[in-house]
């Protein structure tokens, strides 16, 4: 089977004539260039002077670099009682613990859904497709009232619960989960393996790629998660509100902005970096078959 499904793909590769490929360079070319300029953008003008910032016709590039903007910011979170390392160890430590927590639990409301039969099992997938639909700010009312009887206003909880929970994360799990050959999870049952030790040893090394781009997604979204519904104690802020703050200064504050926007999108890009050799490479060579 290997052999043939080899033979295939190099009579593909030989049948390819040179302006195919150039074809589709070019095509893959222009869309990765249409996803990356913004980015660019966005990095180019932490630097440009104001003048470069209001210039017309707009110019991409910027002709007279500058740390000013990086300056200014700095100068205006000194100016708050709370320092800069407060709102960043909150963003850190929300985003960590939030991540880890709804990565563990979608595995594990993925888990029972994929691999066993119990009742209400199909409604119970159809809802959390169902709440694919929904945007995140429809649930505000009910997350505010919920949080408010827990008594986990300005606490990190109020920020954490919400994040945890992700009809994504648990959408994601469950379709990869699905491919796992049920013989694979006997031969470990058989082993003496209980269910927990099952879906820790066996299910979720099997379901790496799958757990890595939620961990990508799930920090993405709460990293720029403001939280100004749940917390209004100043010490417990996240950096993502104080740049809210800040944004909200007009044109004058315009370069700030875009430093702001450049620092804002760091860390996220940092683990995608971290993380995105080894979810192409589990995703190549992690092909389960029975």
């Amino acid at each position: 089977m290997k052999v043939r499904f080899h033979r295939l793909r190099t009579n593909r590769k030989l049948n390819r004539s040179a302006g195919g490929n150039f074809l589709l360079f070019l095509v893959l070319a222009l869309l990765g260039a249409f996803m990356v300029l913004p980015l660019l953008y966005a990095f180019v003008s932490a630097f440009k002077p104001m003048e470069e910032l209001f210039i017309f016709p707009p110019r991409f590039f910027v002709a007279n670099p500058t740390l000013d903007n990086f300056i200014h910011l700095s100068q205006i979170l000194s100016n708050y009682w709370v320092p800069f390392s407060r709102y960043l160890f909150n963003s850190v430590f929300v985003s960590v613990v939030a991540t880890f927590g709804s990565v563990m639990v979608s595995s594990m409301a993925a888990y029972p859904m994929a691999k066993h039969s119990f009742p209400g099992r199909k409604p119970l997938s159809d809802v959390v497709v169902l709440a694919l639909l929904f945007t995140p700010q429809v649930l505000y009312i009910p997350q505010y009232i919920i949080i408010a009887k827990l008594g986990l206003i300005n606490t990190y909880g109020a920020l954490i619960l919400p994040a945890i929970q992700s009809p994504l994360g648990v959408f994601l799990m469950k379709q990869f989960m699905t491919q796992i050959p049920t013989s694979l999870l006997e031969a470990s049952r058989i082993d003496g393996a209980n269910e927990f030790t099952t879906w820790w040893k066996v299910v979720m090394p099997s379901v790496k790629p799958a757990w890595l781009t939620l961990i990508i997604f799930a920090f993405q979204s709460i990293w720029n998660q403001p939280g100004n519904s749940y917390v209004y104690d100043e010490a417990m802020k996240v950096l993502p509100s104080i740049m809210g703050q800040i944004q909200g200064g007009g044109l004058a504050r315009a370069g700030v902005v875009a430093a702001v926007a450049l620092v804002m999108m760091i860390p996220p890009l940092v683990l995608f970096q971290l993380t995105q050799r080894s979810v192409i490479e589990t995703m190549t060579t992690s092909g389960i078959k029975e």
